[in-house]
């Protein structure tokens, strides 16, 4: 039977449909808004592995090309890897929705989420974080309270709900936010510098549409979903429990009250671990891992009672003091902007380099009109950087979430490209990790920018806060370490300047947090920036004033638009040409605009001259070095410029009468001539004679020929032929 359910958001219809597609998995609905059609399916193992003791989730989200009328590109022409966008967008589901499974419920689970249409005016995927929800909903897997997403703006001070790509580009912000009936469990986006107030008021207005959502779905629920299965009690480890506290308890509650490096702290960790595995190894046979995982539940149980009731955290410090930071800039030599920011034992090597246009990134997806990226921020984890063993490096989800949310907060920072004709590339590479490297890399990133002499608008800095939430009692933590993140309820990273926030993401592991936590969190968040901008800009507070040696040098000139197909030449000749001679890079729109980009002024010079000398205008009266390019009996034909050629009648070859052209000029000949006139229909009028002394000395023309750039401002002096 196939039920459906529509409401209004943003002021479009949104409609909810299952029963008609995709029937044998545990879940399936059809969300569609506007033209904006989604399949998002949810299918779940019946039991979890044995032994399994985490939650298994998986989400894709899946961009069909055919969605918006077009076939892939490259070689084989279908859909292949997850592309960049694909992969955030899965994890804009992924985060608010894992938090929502019932307890000890640990069988294996895949969500996908599959856009088959698009108008290319909306991005589909906060409906399809919806459409996940309701599936989830209504299947069997246990999986109770709903969660919504929508996407925000603002405009002139108007909120707008789940905006056009348009309305994004000209808002205050793109935020995500998503959450339940009663809190908010996800919020990420970028702004333009706004206020902590404004953006808690985006996210409450937000909340009221997620409401509606959350009700909308447990309507449809009520009428299409299966009965929920029961998840299996968790195992009774009273007695186990008892005697791992009364051998671990007492030296875990040292060990968390003494400060230490991150490395001694797991050294210390690990050898009280071992001598109660040792101890109980003959009661418990075959148990280590549930020994290891009450041990675990022991030492965070501990760590949060010390912080809430105590007010000290593993390092010694207070709730909102910041880790010491150094900044150093300038430490290699033959970049063209670097920079190393260390906070405590978290450590961001940040490289900027600046490129041309032909650098830009092209961006395939659904959007309609697709474009170049110029601000590309490329983020690396190596195991290195936590003392493991890794397997081969390149970026994985997380490693595109963090790089994407430390681009997203310095982008509107660096000058716009008509100010700023680079495109810029920032690498961070973690060489240690305890705590937010994206957060690092948003520091190290605006310090390399600015010494690379990129004149960003102002400096930006990040911060991570933690939360730890025991009933009424809460704690708010500023700069978490990575325990406090591995045993606390909330990641929350705040990015901005000292005008305002940048970039925002936050991350509940609980069922989500009220708005005055929140509130609490970006108060604290603001005042943490505000402390990590002062001891940057102790480093350095502005860009430099030059650009690097080593970058490229960019310089502008127009061409007139008629004059473009000359430049390129036939199949892109000509300006190869001007590449090879030049070893200049050489990128023209379609306005006429001509960027010429050099490693050094003489190169770009050459680039420059000939792209001038081919489209510059005949001027009358001017002195031009020709070459002959035809013989006639009336004349020669001599090109002045390349592609201008103009006829030198026979009696304007010499002083004296020439019987037979041949006889003085032969093809190839290089002379000089002036330009006499141009006639009604852009003919050239050309003269030697004009050039020549007459025998005596005397000058045939009393004005001085106007000089030309590759001219002469006096006539050769040469004796005629006879």
């Amino acid at each position: 039977m196939v039920f459906r359910k529509t409401m209004e958001i943003g002021g479009r219809k949104l409609t909810l449909e299952t029963g008609r597609l995709a029937k044998q998995a545990n879940g399936a609905v059809l969300a569609s808004y506007d033209d904006n059609v989604v399949l998002c399916t949810v299918v779940a193992k019946e039991e979890a592995n044995v032994g399994q003791d985490f939650f298994p989730l998986s989400v894709d989200y899946r961009e069909k090309t055919g969605a918006v009328g077009k076939i892939p590109g490259g070689f084989f022409r279908r859909e292949g890897r997850p592309s960049e966008k694909e992969i955030l967008s899965s994890r804009l589901i992924d985060r608010p929705i894992r938090p929502m499974f019932a307890e000890g419920y640990f069988c294996e689970t895949q969500i996908n989420v599959s856009v088959y249409s698009a108008d290319g005016e909306y991005d589909p995927d906060v409906i399809g974080c919806v459409g996940a929800s309701a599936a989830l909903l209504v299947s069997d897997i246990p999986f109770h309270e709903p969660i919504a997403e929508v996407r925000l703006t603002r405009i002139n001070g108007e909120f707008i709900v789940n905006p056009t790509f348009g309305q994004l580009e000209q808002g205050d912000f793109d935020v995500t936010v998503a959450g339940t009936l009663t809190s908010i469990v996800m919020v990420e986006g970028e702004a333009k510098e706004v206020s902590e107030e404004d953006l808690l008021s985006a996210v409450e207005f937000a909340h009221k549409h997620i409401i509606d959502l959350c009700n909308f779905q447990k309507e449809f629920a009520a009428e299409a979903g299966k009965p929920k299965r029961t998840v299996d009690p968790l195992e009774d480890r009273t007695e186990m429990m008892n005697e791992v506290k009364a051998l671990y308890e007492e030296g875990i509650k040292s060990l968390d009250r003494t400060i230490l490096s991150k490395e001694d702290r797991h050294k210390k960790s690990k050898e009280l671990k071992l001598r109660v595995l040792e101890a109980l190894a003959e009661k418990y046979p075959e148990s280590e891992k549930k020994l290891e995982e009450i041990m675990h539940d022991i030492q965070q149980v501990d760590m949060r009672k010390m912080i809430v009731e105590e007010q000290i955290r593993l390092d010694g410090r207070g709730v909102t003091d910041i880790r010491p930071i150094t900044c150093e800039v300038g430490v290699l030599p033959r970049t063209h902007g670097s920079a190393l920011f260390t906070r405590g034992e978290t450590q961001s090597l940040t490289t900027m380099t600046l490129g041309t246009k032909r650098d830009e990134q092209i961006v395939e997806g659904l959007i309609k009109e697709e474009g170049n990226k110029r601000v590309l921020l490329h983020y690396n984890f190596p195991s290195f950087s936590v003392g493991e063993v890794g397997g081969r490096p390149g970026p994985g989800r997380r490693e595109i979430g963090h790089g994407n949310l430390a681009e997203r907060a310095l982008k509107k920072m660096i000058p716009s490209e008509a100010d700023f004709p680079y495109t810029v590339r920032i690498v961070s590479d973690i060489l240690e990790s305890n705590g937010s490297s994206s957060m690092a890399t948003v520091c190290a990133g605006s310090l390399a920018l600015m010494d690379g002499g990129v004149k960003i608008t102002r400096p930006v800095a990040g911060i991570a806060m933690g939360l730890i939430k025991e009933e009424e009692k809460v704690v708010v933590l500023s700069d978490i370490l990575g325990s406090e993140d591995h045993f606390g309820d909330m990641d929350f990273k705040v990015a901005g300047t000292t005008e305002g926030i940048t970039a925002i993401q936050m991350d509940i592991k609980i069922q989500g947090i009220s708005f005055d936590i929140m509130k609490q969190a970006l108060v604290q968040a603001k005042a943490g920036r505000l402390h990590i901008l002062g001891i940057m800009n102790e480093t350095i507070a502005n860009g430099k004033e030059e650009l690097s040696p080593y970058a490229p040098q960019l310089f502008s000139i127009q061409v007139p638009v008629d004059m473009i197909g000359l430049v390129i030449g036939p199949g892109g000749k000509t300006i190869r040409g001007i590449i090879a001679e030049s070893k200049a890079e050489i990128d023209i729109n379609d306005e006429g605009k001509v960027t010429v980009a050099a490693v050094n002024k003489e190169n770009a010079d050459i680039a420059i001259n000939m792209i001038r000398a081919l489209t510059a205008v005949p001027e009358v009266g001017a002195v031009y070095d020709g070459v002959v390019k035809g013989i006639k009996e009336f004349g020669a034909f001599v090109e002045i410029m390349p592609g201008k050629e103009g006829l030198l009648h026979i009696s304007e070859i010499d002083v004296v009468r020439v019987a037979n052209v041949a006889d003085v000029l032969k093809m190839g000949d290089k002379i000089q001539v002036k330009l006499l006139g141009i006639d009604d229909n852009g003919k050239l009028k050309l003269s030697r004679r004009a050039l020549l002394k007459k025998e005596g000395g005397e000058n045939s023309h009393e004005e001085k020929p106007k000089r030309r750039e590759g001219g002469h401002s006096k006539p050769p002096n040469r004796k005629p032929r006879s």
